[in-house]
């Protein structure tokens, strides 16, 4: 991961792993895994650089490191439509937002995949550290021989010839066994290719004063403020929490200095520490990024809390301080200054921290990322160089909001005109598909494109910073992140005590403003500049996406066209207890002897256990059954995944299953209906709210040839 401001020059860090403490070998073969156990490889789990570097011999098998396993969300077609319709004013369930235990409920890995996972672990030697709390990652840690059995891939040393770095990395694929490939994502922690240099460099325009300073000198809260009118919207930021999303620490008294000379006032900023990581006592390069962060944060929102998660700099850092500050659920916006090319990055740990994005949009969290300092070419600084054409990640991401970077002029504190900042980042994804919402005047392609938004970045328009003991001057799309979350962090706060939801995922949202009547007022369009291979154009580019805000106006348009939810509205939840049957036993559930199951004769959806019913070839009758209170007021649907094995041959019906809400009969399967795997049934059973119902199916079998119905992952989903 790599910070995305500019300030001071800075020599490229070395990773502190060397090639003397690698104690690098002679060549080994790699240790077989199990070849009884039939196993499947994990596609994107090789780090890219691996392809561009010099082997220089073998991890020593006593090596000790630390994986993390990303385990897979479900259901995720209704998670991918819950997701649009919440971001969607006037859809009935546009801002329910979920808690976490619902997102886990309904999308997240059950208990049994955490707990198979966990057993495959521990029983290759692993010792299983932690599990997320959102279930969707479990840490583990051995030696270098362990984890290569275990997942089936051989740990070699490398050197980087581009960067003259150091580093380990599995030389192949990794697999799973057979039987985890339906509940695992991916493993990351199998290579430490990180970038973890800085991006700190002088503005080189005699106007921006270099080095350290006696005063301030650059754009202070009063001067960006009064560009973007965020000192017309009312707001300060009270009652809001905002995460700073790090890999380095802060002095508080550097942040003090700043308030200080500010006149600001508001919560002390607190750490939060993720795998045990805490820099404050001895900050690294990166204090100026994160004392940045806070400092324009601070600057526009001033009341509201800033909690500085700081991880360790690795993919699993990172993987694992995506999935803690989802399942927290202490913030609705979140800052992100640093990032890598996605070329250069491991595809899989790029999925996993999606993946508790997507957590995030669905709790209504707000993610605003750099968009990176090298232009089109962001692997400049990295492996791949300045020949690739690249964006960055997690800017690349369609669950976040890409903020790219502009050259701002000020009268005073008036806004006087915005050009593009020729190194801001912005282009062409290689990893994500173009999301729904991404459409609009300037917008083509089938990929996702870089950024979605900007504002000021340009270091020869820089911002005033108070790090390392003096005062800096600080550009970069890291200054443009936190300046657009603290503006979410107003607009939450105005959002709230107009009876209006969060802003929640801000993209669909902000594309929706810009492609109305609205965009004229609600963004300065900037349309000079350009970077390496993108130009700016009206309406929306890859260089500044639709460009930077006029803060009330934006407000204005985004509350002026959602839905206030009706007082004593519904909320969403999943109503269904026990829906994947994984307790092992039925209740809540009502049913039949023999019914919630874990043979082996019948496989789940999911896990481990599921509902079988009948399966005997002789006439015999079972059921299951749940009571439910579907609340006024709500769309409810019932979903559940259906397996029908059978002996019978023919379309006529000889054994049934019937589904039944209350007397309703909302389907009658049979053998006929019989087919290879699972396939989902979804009924709307909204005509009940208000009421409570038996949930019911009953499966009947002639007094011949078996048919077996096996229920899984059963859902009453209300909104």
């Amino acid at each position: 991961m790599r910070p995305r401001s500019l300030a001071l020059a800075a020599a490229l860090a070395v990773l502190p792993l060397s090639a003397v403490s690698l104690g690098v070998t002679a060549a080994q073969a790699a240790p077989a895994p199990n070849a009884a156990a039939p196993r499947v490889s994990l596609p994107n789990t090789v780090t890219p650089a691996v392809a561009r570097s010099e082997k220089k011999g073998d991890v020593p098998a006593d090596q000790q490191l630390s994986v993390a396993v990303s385990l897979k969300l479900r259901d995720t077609a209704e998670l991918d439509r819950f997701l649009a319709a919440i971001a969607t004013p006037g859809t009935p369930e546009f801002g329910r937002h979920l808690t976490p235990q619902q997102f886990t409920e309904r999308f997240g890995p059950t208990q049994a995949a955490v707990d198979q996972v966990r057993a495959f672990l521990t029983a290759q030697g692993l010792t299983v550290s932690g599990v997320s709390d959102n279930r969707q990652v479990v840490d583990a840690h051995g030696t270098a021989e362990q984890i290569a059995t275990a997942f089936g891939t051989h740990e070699s040393a490398y050197l980087d010839p581009q960067q003259q770095r150091t580093f380990f990395a599995n030389d192949a694929a990794a697999s799973v066994p057979a039987a985890l490939a339906d509940v695992v994502q991916g493993i990351s922690g199998l290579n430490n290719h990180t970038v973890r240099t800085t991006r700190n460099v002088k503005p080189s325009t005699p106007a921006a004063p270099a080095g350290t300073l006696a005063a301030p000198s650059g754009f202070g809260p009063s001067q960006y403020d009064g560009a973007y009118n965020l000192n017309k919207t009312g707001a300060d930021g009270t009652g809001v929490s905002v995460a700073l999303w790090e890999f380095d620490g802060y002095s508080a008294n550097n942040l003090k200095t700043y308030d200080t000379q500010y006149g600001l006032t508001g919560p002390a900023v607190s750490t939060v520490s993720v795998d045990g990581a805490n820099y404050d006592s001895s900050p690294g390069e990166g204090q100026g990024e994160v004392e940045l962060d806070s400092e324009i944060v601070r600057g526009v929102a001033p009341k509201a809390t800033q909690l500085v998660y700081e991880a360790p700099n690795s993919d699993q850092g990172e993987i694992d301080m995506a999935a803690k500050i989802v399942a927290d659920n202490r913030v609705s916006v979140i800052s992100i200054s640093w990032g890598s090319c996605e070329p250069d990055t491991t595809a899989s740990s790029m999925t996993a921290v999606d993946n508790s994005f997507k957590q995030a949009a669905a709790q209504g969290i707000s993610i605003f990322s750099a968009s990176g300092d090298d232009g089109s070419r962001d692997c400049t600084r990295s492996t791949s160089g300045s020949g690739v054409k690249a964006v960055d990640f997690p800017a690349s991401s369609p669950h976040q909001t890409g903020v790219g970077g502009t050259n701002l002029k000020v009268s005073g504190s008036a806004y006087s005109s915005e050009s593009a900042w020729s190194t801001a980042g912005g282009g062409v994804s290689t990893v994500f598909a173009k999301p729904s919402w991404q459409t609009g005047t300037g917008v083509s392609g089938t990929m996702r494109t870089v950024p979605d938004i900007s504002s000021n970045a340009d270091p020869a328009s820089g911002f005033a910073i108070y790090t390392a003991g003096g005062w800096q001057v600080y550009g970069g799309t890291s200054a443009a992140a936190p300046l657009w979350s603290g503006y979410a962090a107003q607009f939450n706060q105005k959002a709230k005590a107009a009876g209006q939801p969060v802003l929640g995922e801000a993209s669909p949202r902000l594309y929706a403003v810009a492609n109305s009547s609205s965009y004229g007022t609600a963004f300065h369009d900037v349309t000079t500049g350009k970077n390496q291979d993108f130009s700016t154009k009206a309406g929306y580019d890859q260089v500044t996406g639709w460009g930077s805000p006029i803060a009330d106006a934006l407000n204005a348009a985004l509350l002026g066209g959602t839905t206030t939810p009706p007082t004593g509205g519904c909320t969403s939840a999943q109503l269904i207890g026990n829906g994947g049957f994984e307790t092992g036993t039925a209740a809540p559930w009502t049913a039949s002897t023999g019914v919630v199951d874990n043979t082996s004769g019948e496989a789940a959806h999911a896990g481990s256990w599921k509902a079988w019913l009948d399966g005997y070839g002789s006439a015999h009758s079972d059921s299951l059954a749940q009571t439910v209170s579907i609340p006024a007021g709500c769309k409810a649907t019932l979903s559940f995944w259906v397996h029908i094995d059978t002996a019978e041959s023919g379309s006529t019906a000889y054994d049934k299953l019937t589904v039944q809400a209350g007397s309703t009969t909302l389907a009658t399967l049979s053998n006929a209906n019989a087919a290879t795997g699972y396939v989902q049934k979804s009924f709307d059973l909204s005509a009940f709210a208000g009421q409570t119902v038996t949930v019911k199916f009953t499966g009947t079998e002639d007094a011949s040839l078996k048919t077996s119905f096996v229920i899984d992952d059963a859902a009453l989903s209300v909104s």
